[in-house]
């Protein structure tokens, strides 16, 4: 028993070092080409025969055809901005879901697990003369701000991860809440919301990605306006017909660039995130 033990073991080890390797092999090429001091899209070998810190200096030179920088701050605000908004959407309705009882509830609860199972981009053409109707699409400025409406508008429709760390809140609190004289609103916000830190944590870095990676809607809205451009289509535009020989090493850094923030919000963040996860599964 205790050799088959060890060989299963073993082989689980094996399996994972595999498959860790596979996982991790794409960022160390993406990490190792973001050095190379090479030009050129193609090149016949892996391993750099150079490597300079040029392509994260000039990345953040911007011209009129690639302004990194711009582009980097046009996304940081509008995901700002949307999971301000989307994580107060969530954690309402989740609340609601959570704790109060009417009329048409369950009918609710069905039609957002539903609706869910659809990807987003499938109302893309209608967002779009939605927002052209409404005058959105006028100027940048306003494209960015139908950016936030589109993230932030249906973000209330994914409350089932929050909705289960809540159910596992004792109800008895919010009573005792009541009988002090506090309001719905009033326990809510100083009652729950200070014992819901690990799945507000959640929902912030599930409100943030959404915004700092999402290539569709922001293509789709933004059109030709670059100056406007999100992260997304500005890395994009990068490996087009016309730009690609020179800018394809600087499109890999541009890829470790935008990685940072995200890679250091879960580090900051990790242990409330896995709980919020947990908590919420629980739940």
């Amino acid at each position: 028993m205790k050799v088959k033990r060890f060989v299963t073991n073993t082989a689980c080890h094996i399996l994972l070092a595999i498959l860790s390797f596979i996982w991790v092999l794409p960022i160390f090429y993406v990490v190792l080409t973001s050095f190379r001091k090479e030009g050129g899209s193609y090149k016949s070998y892996i391993w750099p025969r150079g490597y300079t810190l040029d392509n994260y200096i000039n990345l953040f030179n911007g011209n009129s055809n690639v302004n990194f920088p711009r582009w980097f701050a046009n996304t940081l605000v509008i995901a700002i901005f949307s999971t301000v908004i989307s994580a107060f959407f969530v954690l309402c309705v989740s609340y609601v879901m959570s704790r109060l009882r009417f009329k048409m509830r369950k009918t609710f609860l069905n039609i957002a697990l539903i609706l869910g199972m659809f990807p987003g981009f499938m109302s893309m053409i209608a967002v779009y003369y939605i927002l052209k109707g409404l005058g959105f699409l006028e100027t940048g400025v306003l494209k960015q701000v139908a950016l936030v409406l589109v993230y932030s508008g249906g973000a209330g429709l994914g409350f089932y991860m929050a909705k289960g760390f809540f159910d596992t809140i004792p109800k008895s609190i919010d009573e005792a809440a009541y009988i002090d004289g506090a309001t719905k609103w009033d326990t809510f916000i100083h009652v729950t919301i200070p014992m819901s830190k690990p799945i507000i944590t959640y929902t912030l870095l599930t409100s943030f990605m959404g915004p700092w990676v999402d290539y569709i809607f922001a293509k789709v809205i933004m059109g030709n306006d670059t100056p406007y451009y999100t992260i997304a289509i500005g890395l994009w535009t990068m490996l087009e017909k016309e730009y690609v020989e020179y800018y394809y090493t600087q499109f890999y850094a541009g890829c470790v660039v935008i990685s940072i923030p995200i890679a250091i919000l879960f580090l900051l963040t990790q242990k409330c995130y896995v709980e919020g996860v947990t908590g919420a599964v629980k739940g």
